[in-house]
């Protein structure tokens, strides 16, 4: 299984990023999905869920602003985050569990200056 979480970058507030999560060795038609976030000295949060037939859910700070999504073609999600705030910054990860475990993709840093 690898998870490859890509997308990050610096970006200014009230700005724009897609990020992309690529899954492997999966069925990534009938898996769950996460993203989750961790800021410097913080711990790691969930910020959004996506079941396997596309229905998200998401934290209380990024509604509203963030969007999932799935391509079940190229099985990848995707986190697209709108009018990001300096808050936002962390390094975000894909998360799912599969086959009794939790897998977790390398993480992609976004930076959001203000």
């Amino acid at each position: 299984v690898q998870l490859q979480a890509s997308g990050g970058g610096l970006v200014q507030a009230g700005g724009s990023l897609r990020l992309s999560c690529r899954t492997s060795g999966i069925n990534f038609r009938i898996a769950a999905m996460n993203w989750y976030r961790q800021a410097p000295e913080k711990q790691r949060d969930l910020v959004a869920s996506v079941t396997s037939g596309g229905s998200a859910d998401f934290v209380d700070s990024v509604k509203g602003r963030f969007t999932v999504s799935r391509d079940y073609a190229r099985n990848t999600m995707y986190l697209q985050m709108n009018n990001l705030k300096p808050d936002d910054t962390a390094v975000y990860y894909c998360n799912t569990f599969w086959r009794g475990r939790e897998w977790w993709g390398q993480g992609t840093l976004v930076t959001v200056s203000s």
